[in-house]
């Protein structure tokens, strides 16, 4: 039975590349975002390249729903070898007149979400010795030219819950060093073209260069953050 990556977040740059990567090296691919109609169609796209691959929709941001989608990926493609977390909050958050509910959200999808997905997969990933692998950004950093670009851009949900996910990154892979599974970060610092962000054709980063550094990471297991950009 193959060993499946679990890729978290499902979009049209860094994730999918993350995906074709490691489902060329053999993985199974599982692709999960809220959105079925999409991750169903990007699955049939890798299929047609030959890679084993199944779309499953869920709310990153629902504890509940994770659990289920864990034991749905372990029942359809088998057991979970590598996480690949791409999933973010949003950008559109004003720190000050944001709601309640909408900041509890950024840290429910970026924390929660990411710290349930470990628990639920952890038996599976100590068991393959795996790897936990999570898409930083550059808004995560403590710099005041950061934070005030983050203001001006109305990018605060996105800063508040990477600079969270970055910190939890650090923790699981404490809590984790002991089992053989490996956890670790790029925190993308450029714009990654054909992504959201890609609005006006500017990017500049490949995501196939992202995804083959994430493989590198996954193989010589010895960086936790790196800096891509």
């Amino acid at each position: 039975m193959k060993s499946v990556v679990l890729v978290c977040g499902h979009g049209p740059g860094i994730s999918d590349a993350v995906a074709r990567k490691f489902g060329k090296a053999r993985h199974s691919v599982a692709l999960v975002a809220r959105n079925a109609a999409r991750v169903t169609a990007a699955a049939a796209a890798l299929a047609q390249d030959g890679i084993d691959a199944k779309g499953f929709a869920c709310d990153l941001a629902d504890p509940g729903a994770i659990e289920r989608l864990v034991a749905d990926v372990r029942r359809e493609l088998g057991p979970i070898a590598v996480v690949h977390f791409n999933a973010y909050a949003g950008t559109g958050v004003d720190l000050l007149s944001a709601s309640p509910a909408e900041l509890r959200g950024i840290f429910d999808l970026s924390v929660v979400g990411l710290v349930t997905v470990v628990r639920a997969a952890r038996a599976d990933l100590e068991a393959a010795k795996g790897a936990v692998l999570v898409t930083g950004g550059g808004f995560c950093f403590y710099e005041p030219n950061i934070d005030a670009a983050a203001t001006k851009h109305g990018a605060a949900g996105l800063a508040l819950g990477k600079a969270a996910q970055h910190k939890t990154v650090g923790l699981l892979a404490a809590k984790l060093k002991g089992s053989g599974v490996y956890v670790g970060e790029i925190v993308v610092t450029g714009t990654v073209k054909g992504t959201a962000f890609d609005q006006q054709g500017g990017g500049t980063i490949e995501p196939s260069a992202i995804a083959d550094k994430f493989y590198e990471l996954a193989k010589q297991r010895t960086e936790l953050s790196v800096t891509f950009g």
